[in-house]
This record gives structure tokens, C-alpha cells and sequence, in this order.
């Protein structure tokens, strides 16, 4: 994607409605190699209002720990200023101390950053930077600053915006996981995928510290694990495929109700497990998920490709089984579960007795 000096990071008009409040408008000044980019922009839009909760361009949440200011440079010298996004940053910050991370990525940035201000709604073509010492959450694509309810050691700022994101933005959620220690992120990146989001992870051997790395990959749920200069041109390609509106199965048709019956096949064949009596807007949604990634467009092909990728079909069955296991979690239903169901139904029982179907004596 051609760069340019031109056009504006703005995403919006310099007249602004009255109810909405700005900060002093500023000129971002950024030097690339020999050429020098300006920017006439409202980096500090701040509105409590939102008409949608899907903004009609993509909301990317990055988090990083140890070794994150390298990898974010990386990233952003290979951004484009015309990609269409925003892109929200939480980093590991000391709590005592004003982050410079602003500035030091805006040499590297060819769009506006800035730090997070409470109730902020997010603009294409910017970044924004979670303050120290703070939750990030979003709702309708605007940004909130929270109050740490946990001690600092162990609080987990990653997954906190990540499943927000999940919630607020659904299968609109992009998701990448750059260089840290520990797993911070990594239960985000379950939420972004139960959400039908996107997942992305830099890939081990790039990352100055591999943990979060690692632990997201653990996951098994990255859909591209890459080298921070090769994620724009990744993430540029998918949002542009998957904005594209056309059905790609719909099972009301022949063809597509044959395709659904030979994916059945496929997967029973290779994981014993029948997804034929599934909701089928639930599994062509997924499916239609993976094609996106893939950029396939007929799911004739997806069948195919199925048929030769044992990786996809292993692939397909964990992302259609993400969220079943919702009720697990479920404290309330555990608790009825432990206080009335399963003392009912071994009261009076001898010792050893087998509920029936649990196979184990209780």
C-alpha cells in the first residue's frame, strides 16, 4: 500500500458537533526516512455518546510487556497511515512513573498517537496508549479509564481490554499479542475468539521475551503467528477480505447444504465428534470465519481444502467447540448443581454407588 504525505489521519471532519469535546487541535510532525509527514489532527476526541457498537472501521487491541517499545516500533514503521484502523495499545507500565511511550513511538508511527483520556471514542488512522496505573475497557468504540480493583502484581491490563474488546466489538475484534513474560493475554485471546474476533501472535523466535508469546500460541487459537514487520500487510489483507459482504455458505441451498453434509463428514472422520444436529448458523458463521482467514471465497474450496489440511480440520473443531464449555464457568449453575440436584439424586445411596452416565462412584 502506497504511503502519503496528504492525506489526513483525521477520519473525520474538523467541525465538530457542539456536545463533543477536544482538546487544543495539534500537528503531528513525523520524519520517515527522507520524507516528512504532517498531520492536522483531533487526537483527543472525546464523546460519551455513540450511535453504533460497531464502528465502521476496525478497532486492533496490542498488548506487550517486556520488550514491547521494540516490537511496537517494529509494527508501526511497517504501518501504512492509510490502513483504516485504530489501534489500541496496553502495555506493563510502571505505576510511579509518566509513560514517555507516546513519544518515543510517535518518531516511528506514521499516524497520531497519543495516551488514553476517559470517555475518548477512537478514530481510524490513530493510536491510543493505556495510561499507567489504569484498567482499559471500551463500550460503543469509546475508551474508559478504570480503577485498578486488584493489587498491581496481579492485575492483568491485557485480558482486561481483550475481553471488553471481544464484548464490545464481536466478531469485528482484532486482537495481536507482542513480546512479555508471564501470560497476560492470553485468556483475552480466548475471548476474541469466542467472539469470532481475530488472533494474532508474534511468533517466538522474533520476541525479545517469548512468554506471552508463548502462552497465546499455547492457546492454539492464533490465527497468524508472524514477525511484527509482517503483521500490517497481514492484518491489512484480512480486514479487506473479511469487510466483504458476499455469502459464502448459505446451507439453504443445495450446493451449500452439500458442502455443510461433507465438512460433517470430514470432522466426524478425523475427531469422532458429530456437529450435524448443531445450530447451523452457529457453524456456517465459523466456517465462514476460517475462509476469511484463508481468503477463500467458494466453499467448495474450503472442502477441499479440509480434505488435504488435517492442521484446518483440528483447527476448525476447537473454534467450533469455543464457547460450549461456557457453562463450566458458570458459578451459579455449580452452585445448584453441589446444594440441591446431586444431593437429591444420591440420597439414600450406598457408599460406592455409580450416578448413571458419570461412571465414577460418588
Amino acid at each position: 500500500m502506497k504511503k502519503t504525505s496528504k492525506e489526513s489521519a483525521q477520519g473525520g471532519s474538523d467541525e465538530l458537533p457542539k456536545n463533543k469535546k477536544v482538546r487544543k487541535k495539534r500537528t503531528v510532525s513525523v520524519k520517515k526516512g527522507s520524507t516528512k509527514v504532517v498531520f492536522e489532527a483531533w487526537p483527543t476526541l472525546v464523546t460519551g455518546n455513540s450511535n453504533s457498537s460497531h464502528p465502521s472501521f476496525p478497532i486492533v487491541g496490542i498488548g506487550a510487556s517486556a520488550g514491547g517499545l521494540e516490537a511496537f516500533e517494529t509494527f508501526f514503521s511497517a504501518m501504512p497511515a492509510d490502513s483504516g484502523m485504530a489501534f489500541v495499545l496496553v502495555a506493563h507500565l510502571s505505576p510511579t512513573h509518566a509513560s514517555l511511550l507516546p513519544e518515543l513511538l510517535q518518531r516511528k508511527a506514521a499516524i497520531p498517537v497519543c495516551q488514553v483520556q476517559d470517555n475518548m471514542a477512537v478514530q481510524p488512522n490513530h493510536v491510543y496508549i493505556i495510561p499507567p496505573n489504569k484498567d482499559l475497557c471500551t463500550l460503543h468504540g469509546v475508551l474508559h479509564l478504570m480503577e485498578l480493583s486488584r493489587p498491581r502484581v496481579t492485575n492483568l491490563p491485557i485480558d482486561s481490554f481483550f475481553r471488553s474488546l471481544a464484548q464490545d466489538q464481536g466478531s469485528n475484534a482484532i486482537c495481536i499479542v507482542l513480546s512479555g513474560t508471564g501470560t497476560d493475554g492470553s485468556l483475552g485471546v480466548r475471548a476474541i475468539k469466542g467472539a469470532m474476533g481475530m488472533v494474532m501472535v508474534q511468533d517466538e523466535q522474533s520476541a525479545k521475551y517469548d512468554g506471552m508469546p508463548r502462552s497465546a500460541i499455547a492457546t492454539q487459537l492464533a490465527d497468524y503467528v508472524l514477525p511484527p514487520e509482517q503483521m500490517p500487510q497481514q492484518l491489512i489483507n484480512y480486514v479487506r477480505y473479511a469487510g466483504k459482504k458476499s455469502k459464502k455458505l448459505t446451507p439453504e441451498t443445495d450446493k451449500g447444504h452439500d458442502a455443510l453434509n461433507k465438512i460433517f463428514i470430514i470432522l466426524r472422520a478425523r475427531t469422532d465428534h458429530d456437529f450435524s444436529q448443531y445450530k447451523n448458523n452457529t457453524i456456517c458463521r465459523r466456517i465462514e470465519r476460517r475462509m476469511d482467514l484463508h481468503q477463500i471465497t467458494d466453499i467448495s474450496d474450503y472442502v477441499r481444502y479440509l480434505q488435504e489440511s488435517d492442521r484446518e480440520v483440528d483447527t476448525l473443531y476447537k473454534e467450533l467447540l469455543i464457547g460450549v464449555t461456557h457453562f463450566f464457568r458458570d458459578s451459579e449453575a455449580f452452585n445448584l448443581l453441589k446444594n440441591e440436584v446431586l444431593p437429591e439424586m444420591i440420597k439414600g445411596k450406598r457408599e460406592g454407588y455409580n450416578l448413571p452416565g458419570l461412571g465414577a462412584g460418588v
